[in-house]
């Protein structure tokens, strides 16, 4: 069984920085695609930043440009750089391993003003 365990969250200004970390343990193929999902309070949770396997990412429209999807295959950990932070980027966000549908127990990110 894969486990997710995310660090890194906490309360940021605007325009600051936080980095989140994602750990995975257990049987985990570093060729499939790692992702990172936020889920504001009353919305549903959306796909932020996606990395496969061999490096290629693709992110959301609202955070392109600002946040950077990076993974050490060596220590089964995703990153995800959120640089330029907005108050509309606070939210819980989770680590998902696509292969096993997994998630992580989730962050919370809070950009006050």
């Amino acid at each position: 069984q894969v486990q997710l365990v995310e660090s890194g969250g906490g309360m940021v200004q605007v325009g600051g920085s936080l980095r989140l970390s994602c750990a995975a343990s257990g049987s985990i193929f570093t060729i499939y695609t790692m992702e990172w999902y936020r889920q504001a309070p009353g919305k549903q949770r959306e796909l932020v930043a996606a990395i496969s396997g061999n490096g290629r990412t693709k992110y959301a429209d609202s955070v392109k440009g600002r946040f950077t999807i990076s993974r050490n295959n060596a220590k089964n950990t995703v990153y995800l750089q959120m640089n330029s932070l907005k108050s509309e980027d606070t939210a819980v966000y989770y680590c998902h391993y696509v292969y096993s549908d997994r998630w992580g127990q989730g962050t919370q990110v809070t950009v006050s003003s």
